[in-house]
């Protein structure tokens, strides 16, 4: 059945102008003395017309609207209504109340014509949900809620709710929620070490300054609690505009003195349903932000977490302070255990496996069973596995669910190199045990472990290999030091991290590679952990070969590669780095539904950053991410996307940074 035609009155009167003027047109060529009579009368007609429109369409409309139609007690009761009403049919005007004529029209009359004409950007399908449609008119606020079925031959009833009054409160009280930031200058004992006291209080007096300034044009306010830090609470429609200009403030403290090098880090808590909920979420955002190496802004709602600047080097600190008492909990919680269980993240390094090594070793000076779970089949770590088992110490590595058999209500789980949950070498593995120990170096990022009963984590150190070795100078005990073995292993997790002390080193860090070679590594043999077959050299070779520099940044893809050649993409991401203008490189391989991406730089591209718009996460220098039910056609597509990202970003940084001068 063909849908009819819906007709309003300007078509019906047009059609029957056209219908006079044909009828005149046939009539003048039979009788041509009458057109002198008739044109004067169409003229007549026509003027009468668009002169009496308006009465017309009045006039109809009243008769319509009237309750004393043949619908008379459907119509009645719908006019007795004070909320503007109206019927449609499919979306013509076939009736309203006098609520709606008065309200919606201004005294104008509509009667078929479109109902678009005056409800502008009405969504039927929206109105005929629970929730309506909100629409604006002649600065009125409505919700506009649809009762009957949808069609062109339907009769639809519309119902005008006003509620500016509520709206505009409702949005004033969303407007005026408080956030809550807790702001940290980075490092100040470090900052500050060697200057004199004038010098002191002339840097915290521009970085006051500028905070001042920059917090006085909201209507929050800032007060400072210690030498340290500072809380702000600022309203929601101010803490828009902050997020919306990507927290410039921390390019504006950072450019106040170069050479000194001050940074902030802000954890901020917004949408919470009181003002201690938001304070609580951003004493998380700021542990954050700080795990992730300070210099950025974290932002936690009840949707998650959002993460703004990073672009700068972790701070190194000085003190073995916090080292001491870590080592000391650690040795605690192995002598309360029965067991111990030491494990990696997925596809394990030489850093994790030394790391392993290390707390193995403090397991053994403390007399504690321990073994360290790792999948021999699925590590980039063959080698090092190789040389303990030729030195006969081969029985304490073991596979995850041979370990996960041995575990007890009591046994301690102390996990290295990651503090990601989706990472771990064995999920089962970790959610079997009650104790959790963390020791990992990696910016913190989403999707860590909740509430170890010990944390180490130091974003600034070098590698995993280098905490447990400074760990290590700590337990008290007559095998507490490495054998020569064990610290070439450390050794090797450490120049595998730092390239060969090249990058993210300190003063630390060499002071551990000092510790480990005092204790008989023997840089000889940890080179030739790195050394590889001709089957994984030729597999690099290519990847370094087929990779393509887009935007400073080397990216090469590749179907699956051979059994056992995994460990040449991260070698091939950092041979990458040494062509010239390449600044940071990303490997992405095939790995059955997946693709797993390695990425690395030198330190101008942060690409933990870039890993995380793919769902991954890291380090500045390094970083990974996996794609899953991806193709590595797509994967290429999304990597580049990302580093564009990545570069509008850096774009409009440096742009802020010239105008602040």
């Amino acid at each position: 059945m063909k849908n009819k035609q819906k007709l309003t009155l300007e078509i019906v009167t047009v059609g029957l102008l056209v219908l006079c003027i044909v009828l005149t047109a046939m009539l003048a060529v039979w009788e041509p003395r009458t057109l002198w009579i008739l044109l004067p009368v169409i003229g007549l007609v026509v003027l009468g017309l668009f002169l009496g429109a308006r009465a017309l369409r009045s006039t109809l409309a009243d008769y319509i609207t009237s309750t004393s139609t043949e619908s008379g007690s459907l119509i009645s009761g719908l006019a007795g209504i004070q909320l503007p009403v109206v019927l449609l049919s499919g979306k013509n005007v076939m009736w309203y109340n006098a609520a709606f004529r008065e309200k919606l029209l201004r005294g104008e009359d509509l009667i078929l014509q479109p109902v678009n004409r005056a409800l502008l950007g009405l969504d039927l399908r929206q109105c005929v949900r629970p929730e309506g449609q909100c629409l604006e008119k002649d600065g009125s606020l409505y919700t506009v809620f649809a009762g009957g079925p949808l069609g062109k031959e339907q009769i639809t009833t519309l119902y005008l709710v006003e509620d500016t009054v509520l709206k505009t409160k409702a949005a004033e009280y969303t407007a005026s929620r408080p956030a809550y930031m807790i702001i940290e200058l980075d490092g100040y004992q470090e900052l500050v070490a060697g200057l004199r006291d004038s010098e002191k209080a002339r840097l915290m007096e521009v970085v006051n300054r500028t905070l001042e300034n920059y917090f006085g044009k909201t209507t929050g306010f800032l007060t400072r609690v210690s030498a340290t830090r500072y809380i702000a609470v600022v309203e929601e429609r101010h803490m828009k505009e902050i997020v919306a200009a990507r927290f410039d403030i921390l390019d504006k403290v950072r450019n106040l003195d170069e050479a000194a090098g001050v940074t902030l880090s802000i954890g901020v808590g917004r949408g919470g349903e009181t003002l201690r909920q938001c304070k609580e979420m951003a004493g998380q955002s700021l542990d954050m932000a700080l795990g992730r190496g300070g210099d950025q802004a974290a932002v936690k709602t009840p949707d998650g977490f959002e993460f703004y600047g990073g672009v700068s080097r972790s701070v190194e600190k000085r003190s073995k302070v916090k080292s001491r008492i870590i080592a000391s909990a650690l040795c605690d919680l192995i002598r309360q255990s029965d067991s111990v269980v030491i494990m990696g993240h997925r596809m394990s390094d030489l850093d994790a496996m030394g790391a392993a090594v290390g707390v193995l070793r403090i397991c053994k000076a403390l007399d504690a069973p321990a073994v360290i779970a790792v999948r021999r089949e699925a590590t980039l770590a063959g080698s090092l596995l190789d040389h303990f088992e030729q030195e006969g110490f081969g029985d304490d590595f073991i596979s995850p669910e041979k370990a996960l058999n041995c575990v007890t209500a009591r046994t301690l789980l102390v996990v290295v190199d990651t503090h990601l949950v989706h990472l771990l070498e064995s999920r089962e593995l970790f959610e079997a045990c009650r104790s959790v120990v963390v020791i990992d170096h990696h910016r913190k990022a989403l999707g860590h472990i909740e509430d170890p009963v010990l944390f180490c984590h130091e974003p600034y150190a070098s590698s995993a290999s280098e905490l447990v070795s400074e760990l290590l100078q700590y337990v008290e005990g007559p095998n507490a030091k490495p054998t020569p073995i064990e610290a070439e292993a450390l050794l090797a997790g450490i120049m595998l991290d730092t390239r060969n002390f090249g990058l993210h080193t300190g003063v630390r860090t060499f002071e551990a590679a000092a510790y480990l070679r005092r204790m008989g590594a023997q840089t000889e043999n940890v080179k030739r952990l790195f050394n590889s077959s001709m089957q994984e050299y030729t597999v690099k070779a290519n990847l370094v070969e087929n990779a393509d520099v887009y935007m400073g940044c080397a990216i090469s893809v590749a179907e699956e590669l051979p059994e056992g050649t995994a460990v040449a993409v991260p070698q091939a991401a950092n041979d990458l780095l040494t062509i010239c203008g390449v600044g940071a490189s990303f490997v992405a391989v095939q790995s059955g539904s997946s693709v797993n991406v390695s990425a690395r730089s030198m330190g101008e591209v942060n690409v933990q950053v870039i890993m995380e718009m793919l769902g991954g996460g890291g380090h500045l220098t390094m970083a990974g991410a996996q794609l899953r039910d991806t193709s590595p056609a797509e994967a290429e597509a999304r990597i580049r996307e990302a580093v564009a990202a990545y570069r509008r970003q850096q774009n409009k940084a440096d742009e802020a940074k010239q105008n602040s001068k």
